[in-house]
């Protein structure tokens, strides 16, 4: 059962007022950044410096939930590091548990006895999606526990809506940032060197 508190109306935000609150936080920055892709970007967004602040966690991510508050989700997954926040204020404006998935010999798995039970409904979460990979191999994380994935949602989508994902996925700001090979990257041929911030860099 959802908890009351939970059931009220989310006070919404737009996408320019979201961008804002990135940009107040130090969170949205120009430059030459390494992705985790491997791809180059002249744009960064680390949601940590958003997600930090517990109120505005708690809203964008209870606004997300609204997108699936119809659909029966049962526990809501994201992949560690960036979407630990994301995942557990997502379950919390739920009312279902929260998981993260994390790295073992480079691959995503379930750890510190998380379980997900044969056709349990899940919900994927992030916080930024570029090529949509770490989501992907979250999506596969449940379908190998026998989940069943019922969509996936991230605060930002930075790939223009065009990341597939094999899912219906929601997000609350969609950006149409480029994202360049180090062969092909403008920035590299200007003679700039990229940075990675973060533990894994830009998603």
């Amino acid at each position: 059962m959802v908890p009351k508190q939970y059931m009220q109306e989310v006070p919404s935000v737009n996408q320019q007022e979201i961008l804002d609150i990135y940009k107040k936080t130090g969170a949205l920055l120009s430059g030459h950044f390494l992705l985790s892709s491997g791809l180059h970007s002249e744009r960064y967004l680390q949601s940590a410096l958003v997600l930090q602040q517990p109120d505005i966690a708690t809203q964008l991510c209870a606004q997300l939930a609204t997108h699936f508050k119809g659909q029966r989700v049962e526990a809501v997954i994201a992949p560690a590091l960036g979407g630990v926040f994301v995942s557990h204020e997502t379950a919390r404006a739920l009312g279902v548990r929260a998981l993260f998935a994390e790295r073992v010999n480079g691959e995503l798995t379930l750890r510190r006895g998380f379980t997900i039970r044969p056709g349990e409904r899940v919900l994927v979460v992030e916080d930024v999606i570029t090529t949509g990979k770490s989501t992907r191999e979250t999506i596969n994380v449940v379908h190998r526990a026998g989940g069943m994935v019922i969509g996936a949602a991230a605060l930002v989508d930075r790939s223009g809506g065009k990341a597939e994902l094999g899912v219906p996925y929601r997000s609350l700001v969609t950006l149409d940032v480029p994202a360049y090979s180090a062969e092909s990257c403008p920035m590299c041929k200007a003679g700039s060197a990229p940075v990675k911030p973060g533990s894994r860099g830009l998603k």
